[in-house]
């Protein structure tokens, strides 16, 4: 009984102490750019945002202790900067 207790404990602890960490969103989206720049993913955005933003771009992670998102957003437009996707030809 008591190296069940022990197992059991042993488990909980380190998933307690993963729960409470908070990840930088700066740490992330570096985390998740390297991966995508890995698999050579080309032209995208990562863009850091409050959680309860509203966006079209999708979530790809979350950081801050959940009070932020990271979206992604593919394509031409995504990878010019706001200012030259925005402006009339």
């Amino acid at each position: 009984m008591k190296l069940h207790l022990l197992l059991v404990a042993m488990m909980v602890v380190p998933a307690c102490a993963a729960a409470q960490e908070r990840k930088s969103c700066e740490d992330l989206k570096t985390e998740i750019a390297a991966k995508l720049d890995a698999k050579g993913v080309k032209g995208y955005t990562l863009e850091i945002v409050l959680k309860d933003q509203e966006t079209t771009a999708k979530v790809v992670g979350t950081c801050d202790g959940g009070t932020k998102k990271i979206t992604y957003s593919k394509g031409e437009a995504a990878a010019k900067p706001a200012t030259e996707a925005t402006k009339p030809q």
